[in-house]
């Protein structure tokens, strides 16, 4: 009886822990409360501040694009490293298995100084460019692109290639055609991750972004150190739509793979 109480309030309590802070920052995001556990009464003035102030706009504008735009670019090289390394002799391949590991064990913090130091000092690319900010993400996720990649081009026939180029396809063909279709879905999830590790990276953006430029992660972290509290609030607002729109995500994705499944 006790193990069966146990097995059920375990992973409650798991739950609790993880969106209570959340749900409770969603609640307050509807309220006219300028801190937490103050409640004047219900309203939806952060929503309205949220979509009608012009610094907020373009903050989130900016970050999106730059997570889109980085995770095309990461995605691309991701997939192109990823059947390289599949198709290469072991030794290289185990060399770029290798290389590929390092921006992901390193940390955030250590890749934004050292992209910030080779681009701008040693190079003398200006930080007003974005090439120091875009390079830092592309940087930060192709190798989670390549490791969503490398499973799928496991589960292939490794003879399709071969059997395409002996059907008279030239190389690029019979990649577009034959190999990228195969890893199609570990390409999506891949981009999906990138754009994730985008939006959530405050280190590399804070050691290569443009001075005039914020992305949502520095925003916040230099908001909650002014005085501004109609922006605070805000941004309550703004925790808010991400959460729920990442559950739609997931909602979706889940129901999907059922259907796919179901459809097997």
């Amino acid at each position: 009886m006790i193990r069966k109480t146990l097995r059920t309030l375990v992973p409650v309590l798991t739950l609790v822990f993880l969106y209570a802070p959340i749900l409770i920052l969603a609640f307050f995001s509807f309220t006219n409360a300028t801190q937490i556990g103050m409640v004047r009464g219900f309203t939806l003035k952060n929503y309205i501040t949220l979509f009608t102030t012009e610094e907020l706009r373009s903050m989130i504008v900016g970050t999106l694009l730059l997570a889109f735009g980085s995770a095309i670019l990461a995605t691309l090289l991701g997939t192109l490293g990823a059947i390289g390394s599949f198709y290469s002799k072991k030794g290289v391949s185990s060399a770029i298995r290798t290389v590929n590991q390092i921006p992901v064990i390193n940390a955030d913090v250590v890749t934004g100084f050292s992209i910030c130091i080779l681009l701008v000092v040693v190079f003398g690319i200006s930080k007003d460019t974005y090439i120091p900010l875009i390079i830092g993400h592309v940087t930060l996720s192709a190798p989670f692109v390549y490791l969503s990649v490398i499973p799928k081009l496991k589960q292939m026939d490794s003879s399709l290639y071969e059997a395409a180029l002996d059907l008279g396809a030239t190389p690029a063909s019979a990649l577009l055609r034959v190999v990228i279709p195969q890893i199609f879905s570990g390409m999506i999830s891949g981009f999906s991750l990138a754009i994730t590790l985008s939006l959530d990276d405050y280190f590399i953006a804070t050691y290569t972004k443009p001075a005039t430029f914020d992305t949502i992660s520095t925003y916040v972290v230099n908001a909650t150190k002014g005085s501004q509290t109609s922006i605070k609030t805000a941004l309550w607002a703004l925790s808010t739509v991400i959460f729920v729109i990442v559950i739609l995500i997931v909602i979706g994705m889940n129901i999907k793979a059922a259907k796919e499944q179901k459809k097997g």
